[in-house]
């Protein structure tokens, strides 16, 4: 795997935690670090119906701190509990505009125990920002933080 470096960083980060709070902290941190590129880098957790804004690196999200399950792409992923890659969100019409810089976005489910638990959620300022391998990096995150939270 390309970013197994940055996978046992993370691994590392995960066992240290002694919270989950603390945990998905040390994951957005992680993740905002060792990829600069993206501009946003957050987890939201589901609660009742509704996904509710934790952790975040970026901006502050004003208007979107929590999000209804089945609204926009972060609702849609809380239904199907598949990733999102949105590689232009200006062609997609469930995209809630955040920011007015955000040009793709990814959304990766957080499962545990065969239930959403939340999502980790990532934009970038440009169009088909999110490789493969960083796809496949995030949600290894979110396998893991899964076992945290």
């Amino acid at each position: 795997m390309k970013y197994q470096a940055q996978l046992e960083e993370i691994k590392t980060l995960l066992r240290s935690s002694q919270r989950s709070e603390d945990a998905q902290a040390r994951v957005v941190m992680a993740l905002k670090k060792h990829f600069p590129q993206f501009s946003w880098v957050g987890i939201f957790q589901l609660v009742g119906k509704e996904l509710v804004l934790g952790p975040f690196q970026g901006k502050f999200p004003s208007g979107y701190e929590k999000i209804p399950v089945g609204r926009g792409i972060c609702g849609t992923v809380a239904v199907t509990m598949r990733t999102e890659v949105v590689p232009d969100v200006s062609a997609d019409a469930r995209y809630l505009t955040c920011f007015a810089e955000t040009r793709s976005e990814l959304v990766v489910p957080i499962i545990r125990e065969e239930k959403l638990w939340g999502e980790i959620t990532i934009d970038a300022g440009v169009a088909n920002a999110f490789t493969r391998d960083e796809i496949e990096l995030v949600e290894k995150v979110a396998k893991l933080l899964a076992e945290h939270v």
